[in-house]
């Protein structure tokens, strides 16, 4: 049976394209194994589809002084050999990585035992991992087309969109009402504040509340421990830590979203064509690729974008009227992006690799 070996993770946005490919790799019959962190979010996300995991030791990639910068080399180091004894052991005829700290040793790991590598970036700017990991790959996928000229070879880039999951098209709209316990005949915001939850989008929507609920319900998804007990009666207002496979549901049901900017996120909102308001992550907390995201499509006319420095309940309330007044100018600018599924050329590219076939 062919065999790749998938890696990727410290955020969830490092994760969820590789299990969006996991099903059409698996009927295409690859067997998949995944190489991560010890304690990284990826490793319950994997471990939940029933993937063989692996743990590797890995520094963190910081942009700032940190006095752990002086050991992290050491980690990278024997990340990087633990990498390359898993990988002398299960020997796969292609990895695939999708960034993030944990994703460097293991791509040099297949790079040592000459096992080629299929990388994919996201966003517009280049994260760390992938622009280390660059040298090394044989081909990486770009989500937009703009991304390519930040490489430095434009050969080795493919321009595929990024996989979202197949089950987030099929939501029942008529479901997510009866899970939240909502009303047909009342529009639904969906406020998603990424992985971890974001506590300045969290209080922003809860003080908006008084503004909102009267035209309104609300789904608000708001990381793991960050509910609020106070308002587990509040009609019209339903709060959750994390979405499962409810989540589709949840999107079906709802009529604008609020989000952060992180490309996976975006572009399901542009897949699933929904009317949408980005909070990106600011500066001081990001390299900025969720800020280029978000204008990208601003400019396109796709999104209603909200800096998180301006982010508080009148302007919140402000933006979700500005959306709807311009609903269908949005969904045709959606339209007009004409975005493909990206799993179909991605396993084609992987499936190009597979010596036996």
């Amino acid at each position: 049976m062919k065999k790749i070996v998938m890696t990727g993770g410290g955020s969830a946005g490092h994760v969820t394209p590789n299990l969006a490919l996991i099903p059409e790799l698996q009927a295409q019959g690859w067997s998949i194994e995944y190489i991560g962190s010890e304690k990284g979010v990826e490793r319950a996300m994997i471990e939940s589809a029933h993937i063989p995991y692996h743990a590797i030791r890995s520094g963190k990639l910081r942009r700032y002084f940190s006095w752990q910068n002086v050991r992290d080399p050491l980690r990278v180091l024997r990340g990087i050999w633990q990498s390359y004894a898993l990988l002398r052991r299960i020997k796969p005829e292609v990895v695939f990585s999708k960034g993030g700290f944990v994703a460097l040793p293991v791509v040099i790991g297949a790079w040592l035992a000459r096992i080629p590598i299929v990388a994919h970036e996201s966003d517009f700017s280049v994260g760390l991992a992938n622009r280390l990991s660059f040298p090394f790959v044989n081909t990486i996928c770009v989500t937009f087309p703009a991304a390519r000229d930040k490489f430095k070879n434009p050969a080795k880039v493919v321009v595929t969109g990024t996989p979202i999951r197949e089950s987030l098209l099929q939501g029942d709209r008529a479901k997510g009402l009866q899970f939240c316990g909502f009303q047909a005949d009342k529009p639904c915001l969906l406020v998603i504040g990424g992985g971890a939850g974001a506590q300045a989008i969290n209080l922003c929507v809860r003080q908006a509340l008084p503004l909102l609920l009267p035209t309104m319900q609300i789904i608000h998804i708001c990381g793991p421990g960050k509910t609020e007990p106070s308002l587990g009666q509040q009609a019209g207002y339903f709060q959750l830590e994390y979405a499962h496979a409810e989540l589709a549901d949840l999107f079906a049901a709802s009529d604008w979203v609020v989000s952060r900017a992180g490309a996976n996120a975006l572009y399901e909102l542009l897949v699933l064509a929904k009317p949408h308001i980005l909070i990106p992550l600011p500066q001081r907390q990001s390299r900025g690729d969720q800020i280029e995201n978000a204008h990208y499509f601003e400019q396109l006319g796709a999104s209603h974008v909200i800096t998180e420095e301006h982010l508080n309940p009148e302007n919140l309330a402000q933006a979700i009227q500005t959306v709807q007044g311009k609903r269908e100018k949005i969904f045709a600018a959606i339209a007009a992006l004409d975005i493909q599924p990206a799993v179909p050329p991605i396993v084609k590219i992987l499936e190009a690799f597979d010596v036996k076939t």
